[in-house]
């Protein structure tokens, strides 16, 4: 491994134009003599990738407090991956691997919240686990991730200094001076092996996703902007050639579908198949985000009519990429002349030990953390079946939501407007057993760090939240068999179908999108919702900002004390010291065909 060296690219918000304007390599690039006789010799490379291991390092699952399984038997985490990329290396016997990660790192699990929440490393200095464990594993390069924002710049500062390798994000831009804010590229010498190898030098281009200026709204706005992955590796691709740049390999955190979750005001989330297709001189590209298998594509560029490999490793360090290249030499220039690309899974391999106990203190320590009691369940209380019925479990995210904001706005002249909540079934698998309740259980139901705002809503507003919200079931006709595993439509995700809780209303699933709410009323009456009722919505920060698009809601907060949504959870629960349905459970919707209840 190379390390990177110099400030600037320590220094989020520093101006980077040093990595904008001077070389990365020293000198200019060396060409060795082709070999000589009638077959020619070629060379080959091998890339592995990582992406969204999002704060996974153990193959532990925190919120269960037992190994990670699914019903697929995958298993997770970095130590998985480096054994995995060790056995490569090994295998190669010192030839050209490189490994890449395509961002999404320091945030999704108990482990990456305990140190950027309960001990952050901005108050500590400690050591980042995901910092630990890369640099054991020894990336050649990271890819900004959008969740990499999600803690502020000061910690995601602080992160990318703890690493022995660069982080890359050549779309985000410092808006005071215009200039890249972190480390765009990088181009690596690598030694290719045998005796008179010529050196390739492998240039790697980093995008990070625009939708963080959407998500993470409030950390980046005025400081960050974030640019058009396809227009930026048009930049940049160019300028990495012309810098001795004999392969150009992107690592892009964007899924490849063409499409985004929310609307035109920003540059498109998944556009790794049109970078593909538009930019030429690109070889191959690694993507992430969407958490994806897509072992090997090849998209043919318009321009060139080269074949472009992407591939995309899944997500949690379930898979690793094996990008493998063979190469040779024409002209005194290198030519990639064939490609390939699989995943590798983790499930295959034991965890490498040095990354184990590299980490081992911040496990051990956040496992102690997660099993610590707040709270007695007077029953058990289950997510299982939250997305089509009005359950306790997420009565008990809104009651909570609900409760924080109304003693906010007390005396404030939103004081006697009705409060709504919204939430969303973030997790199926989320239980509150009966008796003890431990933080792991309240952070398995709310995974995401959220924070909590309120809005003001009008009744015709709530009732095109409704609407657009209920999208998120297919259409079942009156007498249609309805079977709560395919109920949903699989294009939408269940963290955007939202519940709310403070007014009564019917879905009618047999009805067209957009004509589902067919009963919205105040609660517990027969009186609907007046179009210019007023109401505060209790609301979460990614779904105010426009997270998931939905309509009406990206507006001013009147309540917004940066309090996570989790620990208010937390707070309440032990404060309460007894979590009892019926101090909170209001069921207030139902699904219908033709005011029929469907359950």
């Amino acid at each position: 491994m190379t390390s990177s060296s110099g400030a600037s690219r320590r220094q989020v918000l520093a101006v980077a134009a040093a990595a904008a304007t001077a070389p990365l390599l020293a000198g200019a690039p060396g060409r060795a003599a082709e070999s000589k006789g009638n077959a020619p010799t070629t060379w080959d490379l091998t890339v592995l990738g990582t992406s969204d291991t999002h704060g996974n390092v153990y193959n532990w699952d925190y919120y269960q407090d037992a190994e990670y399984d699914d019903s697929k038997h995958n298993d997770v985490g970095v130590a998985k991956l480096a054994t995995l990329v060790n056995q490569i290396r090994a295998e190669r016997k010192g030839k050209a691997t490189l490994v890449l990660d395509a961002g999404d790192t320091i945030q999704g699990t108990p482990l990456a919240t305990y140190y950027a929440k309960q001990e952050p490393i901005t108050v500590t200095g400690e050591t980042h686990p995901m910092a630990n464990a890369m640099n054991v594993l020894r990336y050649d390069a990271v890819t900004l991730g959008n969740h990499e924002f999600n803690y502020g710049l000061p910690l995601l500062a602080q992160w990318i200094d703890q690493l022995g390798f660069p982080a890359l994000a050549a779309n985000a831009i410092n808006e005071q001076t215009g200039k890249p804010a972190f480390l765009p590229y990088v181009i690596k010498k690598v030694d290719l092996g045998g005796h008179g190898a010529p050196k390739l030098n492998v240039g790697i281009l980093g995008l990070t996703n625009p939708g963080v200026a959407i998500w993470d709204k409030d950390n980046v706005a005025g400081k960050l902007i974030f640019a058009d992955m396809v227009a930026t590796a048009a930049k940049w691709v160019p300028i990495m050639r012309e810098r001795g740049a004999d392969v150009v390999i992107i690592s892009a955190h964007g899924g490849d579908s063409g499409t985004s979750s929310y609307g035109p005001e920003l540059p498109n989330e998944n556009p790794v198949a049109l970078i593909a297709e538009q930019v030429p001189g690109i070889d191959a590209i690694l993507f992430g985000h969407a958490h994806n298998e897509v072992p090997e594509k090849f998209v043919t560029n318009t321009a060139t009519g080269e074949r472009v490999l992407t591939s995309e490793p899944s997500k949690w360090g379930q898979r690793l990429t094996r990008m493998d290249f063979t190469l040779t030499r024409e002209k005194g220039r290198w030519k990639v002349v064939a490609k390939s690309a699989t995943l590798l899974n983790t499930n295959t391999v034991v965890e490498d030990p040095a990354v184990l106990a590299a980490v081992r203190g911040q496990h051990t320590k956040t496992v102690d953390y997660v099993n610590q009691v707040v709270a007695r369940s007077s029953m058990e209380l289950s997510a299982a079946e939250s997305r089509y019925k009005d359950t306790p479990i997420l009565d008990f995210i809104n009651h909570v939501q609900t409760e924080v904001v109304t003693k906010a706005l007390a005396g404030t002249a939103y004081a006697g407007l009705p409060v709504l909540s919204i939430a969303a079934p973030f997790s199926r698998s989320a239980v509150f057993p009966a008796g003890d309740v431990r933080i792991r259980d309240v952070a398995g139901l709310y995974v995401y760090d959220n924070t909590l705002e309120a809005v003001v809503l009008t009744g015709a507003e709530v009732k095109a939240y409704l609407e657009y919200s209920a999208k998120y079931f297919v259409t079942l006709p009156v007498g249609a068999a309805v079977n709560p595993a395919t109920i949903s439509d699989p294009a939408v995700p269940d963290y955007n179908y939202d519940t709310l809780s403070g007014v009564d209303y019917d879905i009618d699933i047999s009805k067209p999108v957009g004509q589902r709410i067919t009963r919205l009323v105040l609660p517990g009456t027969d009186t609907p919702v007046a179009a210019d009722a007023q109401f505060v919505v209790a609301v979460n920060n990614y779904r105010r900002s426009g997270g998931g698009n939905f309509p009406g809601i990206v507006k001013t907060q009147v309540y917004n004390e940066q309090q996570e949504i989790r620990q208010l959870l937390i707070d309440w629960a032990q404060a309460k010291g007894v979590i009892d349905p019926a101090d909170f459970h209001v069921p207030n919707w139902k699904l219908v065909r033709a005011g029929v209840p469907v359950f």
